[in-house]
């Protein structure tokens, strides 16, 4: 073993020795045009022009007539997805900007590659289409026009994300959509008129726009996803009736003087007003109906998830902490509501009190456990003329804001740098998720580092790793999607080759933070941190090799000499994979299909049906042999067991006796990690705590057995005369001078 284990370190140094001389050839937009005909990204189109400009374009022709504009999203912003290397796609633009075909050229996701329908992918895209964001520029959260494909959300969230900044970016470079030489008007500054002062009533509030409302009957909704092509979605309306009201929905600008105080009253006004940093504006949402405005989103992480304010090309949504609720509406003649919001714009957020905006309502239907459909209604709010007056004194200035009059937005403002990025959105979204991990990383920290009091009490100890176990099924590999793989480490090392950057890694939340945590405690207590509590798919093999035993499947028990040769075949894998990664990762990521862990975990074997045989087999196997796959296939288990011999600490207690002669840690330790000599395998341990239990158990440790029965100054019970060991315990010794060759 000694040997296999010098010659696997020599091959990993030649490896990374040839690390650096291997390079791979991007592709650019004129070999992807190429082999593609023009007219599948612009319709219409025959031909194309000559690359110019910086990010280069492509005039595209329909005869002498051009027709619109190519380019490819890679060339314009950052597309590397999950594999760390670009996801290009060819994008054609109308001359009006909008967005006429998008075709994927090239990708090395490995969840497209195997297992993600390339029909699913391309329906993802050609959502897309149609899309103008000359004219409507988006906000600054926008959801995706498909619904995300379950298993590959970071992928989908990066190609959405490209098409979406990439066609801002080169609408603003080459004026696409716009004339050569753009006006733009100039006029006076107006402000809210804070001297005017006058209480409405309500039908009058409602007559000058000073409120705005949203009616949608169920036909309404469901009319709306017929024209979203979801007619799954239509087929599930919220009540038989579809005259039935959905919902009603009323909102203002509070923070204008007379609207404030028509709708708030005298002291709730005076109170908001204490309470407004100067600028700051409030808004009230009222709503009655089938369908609530609030949701639960804001109960389970403090946001309100189905409504989204949105001005010119920024939007944001509001926390529980910008939120008041309020009874009743204090104008003359409101209707009763039950339910009324009032929130406060946050500080951080910038928003122009007299510019119009729009309140966005996302409305939710469920189809199935796992599925759901979305569509959104817009509700546009402008205050009225007759409380704005012109400031006299301010320069005349030029907004990006939409104008009124227009209803479009100048997207040469539009700045790039200034929106939120990807991954921060998708940690943002994932706050009450990564709390959850937090807190159950917290508490594996704490057995790992109370381990002896948890060992001794082997009931309690038992009953808390079968819980673990579970909510490491079934709500971090079930709910979050989070199992590691040996393809995180290839795209690791590739990108440390050609171009690290942290953005790739962030872009999953969770799957960062288990890998983080998966790296510090290995320098602790190895790869047994990860293998054995926080791997969905160990924790599968574990549960299920527990209800094996339940209904009495015979388990297999291999012999230590022939289960430390047959070890070594994941790390013969791991080596190979690594090797073809620096070759092609592409074909690495296709090979690493040896895992199971995507048709299983991340795919809930909804695939073809090879792969799922190949899980089968390999669940199956651990019926009889608890994680086999773990024990003897896992690349990732190999990965992470290169550098367990980095470990800072050895935590595990041996006595003396331990192998010479006692064997019964050696015999049920549930993966072979222990030697016949008595040493713990830091490679193979997976830190289950099996062997701390039996080191403090003072029923079934011999040791402990006879140190008591010394104490006790009489014979252990079972003890036979003459021996040294009870009779009850049903050990096999080998000598000393057999160990090396023998079993156990």
């Amino acid at each position: 073993m000694k040997g296999l284990q010098q010659a696997g370190w020599l091959v990993v140094m030649l490896l990374f020795s040839c690390l650096f001389a291997v390079s791979a050839r991007a592709g650019t937009l004129t070999d992807f045009l190429a082999s593609t005909p023009a007219a599948e990204v612009v319709p219409g189109a025959d031909h194309y022009g000559a690359v110019e400009g910086k990010p280069p374009v492509v005039p595209v022709y329909a005869g002498d007539k051009q027709v619109g504009y190519v380019y490819l999203n890679s060339d314009v912003v950052n597309t590397a997805g999950y594999s760390s290397k670009p996801i290009d796609i060819l994008i054609g633009l109308s001359m009006d900007g909008e967005i006429v075909g998008a075709k994927l050229v090239e990708h090395h996701e490995p969840i497209v590659l195997i297992g993600i329908p390339m029909a699913k992918i391309t329906h993802f895209i050609d959502g897309y289409i149609g899309l103008n964001f000359v004219k409507n520029p988006p906000s600054g959260r926008m959801k995706p026009p498909v619904d995300i494909v379950s298993g590959a959300t970071v992928t989908l969230m990066v190609i959405g994300d490209s098409i979406t900044r990439s066609a801002i970016a080169m609408a603003r470079t080459h004026g696409i959509g716009r004339p050569a030489e753009q006006q733009q008007a100039v006029g006076p500054k107006w402000q809210i008129n804070a001297d005017l002062q006058e209480k409405l009533g309500w039908d009058a509030l409602l007559g000058d726009g000073s409120v705005r409302r949203l009616q949608l009957s169920v036909d309404d909704v469901n009319q709306g996803f017929l024209k979203a092509d979801n007619a799954a979605a239509a087929a599930h309306p919220e009540s038989d009736d579809p005259q039935d009201l959905f919902i009603e929905m009323y909102t203002a600008q509070v923070s204008v003087p007379s609207i404030g105080l028509s709708l708030l009253g005298d002291a709730l006004y005076q109170r908001l007003q204490s309470q407004l940093k100067p600028g700051q504006q409030a808004i009230l949402v009222a709503g009655q109906g089938l369908y609530s405005f609030k949701g639960s989103g804001y109960v389970r992480g403090g946001i309100f998830d189905r409504i989204e304010m949105v001005q010119g090309d920024r939007s944001f949504r509001f926390r529980d902490r910008n939120h008041q609720r309020l009874a009743n509406i204090m104008a003359e003649g409101a209707p009763r509501f039950p339910e009324i919001a009032l929130f406060v714009v946050p500080e951080d957020q910038p928003f122009d009190a007299v510019a119009p905006w729009q309140l966005q309502l996302l409305i939710q239907r469920t189809l199935s456990v796992s599925e759901k459909a979305f569509v959104t209604v817009d509700l546009p709010y402008e205050v009225p003329e007759r409380y704005l007056r012109q400031d006299a004194s301010a320069q005349p200035a030029v907004s990006g804001v939409a104008s009124a009059a227009t209803g479009q937005a100048d997207t040469a403002n539009w700045d790039e740098s200034e929106d939120t990025p990807l991954w921060k959105q998708m940690w943002s979204a994932k706050v009450v998720q990564l709390t959850v991990l937090g807190i159950a990383l917290f508490v594996l920290t704490l057995v790992f580092f109370a381990q002896n009091w948890f060992a001794r009490h082997p009931v309690f100890y038992d009953r808390f790793r079968l819980t673990y176990l579970s909510f490491t099924l079934f709500w971090l590999g079930g709910y979050c999607v989070a199992q590691l793989s040996v393809v995180n480490v290839l795209t690791f090392t590739h990108a440390l080759r050609t171009g690290f950057q942290w953005e790739y890694f962030l872009m999953d939340p969770i799957v960062f933070v288990l890998w983080c945590a998966t790296a510090v405690s290995g320098l602790f207590w190895n790869r047994g941190a990860f293998c054995g509590w926080l791997c969905p798919f160990g924790a599968l093999q574990e549960l299920l090799n527990r209800l094996a035993r339940v209904v009495k499947i015979p388990q297999l028990k291999i012999p230590y000499f022939i289960s430390e040769r047959m070890a070594a075949m994941k790390y013969v894998i791991f080596l190979i994979l690594f090797g073809l990664s620096l070759y092609d990762l592409g074909f690495a990521e296709k090979m690493s299909e040896v895992e199971p862990f995507k048709t299983s975990i991340i795919l809930k074997f909804v695939r073809e049906w090879p792969f799922v045989l190949f899980a089968l087999v390999l669940l199956g196997l651990g019926l009889f042999v608890e994680r086999f796959y773990c024990r003897y296939l896992c690349p990732l288990g190999a990965a992470l067991a290169i550098p367990a011999r980095l470990r800072l600490f050895d935590w595990l207690r041996r006595y003396r006796e331990c192998g010479d002669p006692c064997q019964r840690c050696a015999v049920e330790c549930p993966v072979n990690a222990i030697h016949p000599e008595g040493h713990i395998n830091p490679n193979e341990c997976i830190q289950c705590l099996n062997c701390q239990v039996l080191y403090h158990h003072k029923q079934k440790c011999p040791h402990l057995i006879k140190k008591h029965a010394k104490r006790a100054k009489k014979p252990a019970p079972g003890m036979a005369a003459g021996q040294g060991m009870p009779e009850a315990v049903e050990l096999k010794f080998v000598p000393k001078e057999e160990l090396g060759s023998a079993g156990n």
